[in-house]
């Protein structure tokens, strides 16, 4: 569900703080549980270390972003595969293809 329009989007107070005293730079890496918070244009130029419950994700942020969540981009399970023997034969036999 959507974010009023009322209280506009949610964008961590700690995290704009620390984001006012640094200048944008790639290796520079800012750690975050924030997976809530809305990129906005300020962030654009930062990278973030995203927790995903793990470990901290880079995501550096573009102006493609703007708008969308921090953990849309910290993925927090990792796809193993569908399938089992059958999908086994298959892998086998597109691997001695090659």
């Amino acid at each position: 569900m959507a974010r009023s329009l009322k209280k506009g989007p949610y964008i961590d107070e700690r995290l704009l703080k620390k984001i006012k005293g640094l200048k944008p730079s790639p290796q520079t890496i800012i750690k975050t549980w924030s997976r809530s918070c809305t990129i906005c244009p300020e962030m654009v130029g930062f990278t973030f270390g995203v927790h995903n419950g793990r470990n901290f994700i880079p995501v550096h942020a573009t102006e493609e972003m703007v708008g969308h969540k921090l953990g849309e981009f910290a993925p927090t399970t990792k796809f193993a595969r569908h399938g089992g023997r059958m999908q086994r034969g298959l892998e086998t036999k597109a691997k001695l293809k090659q």
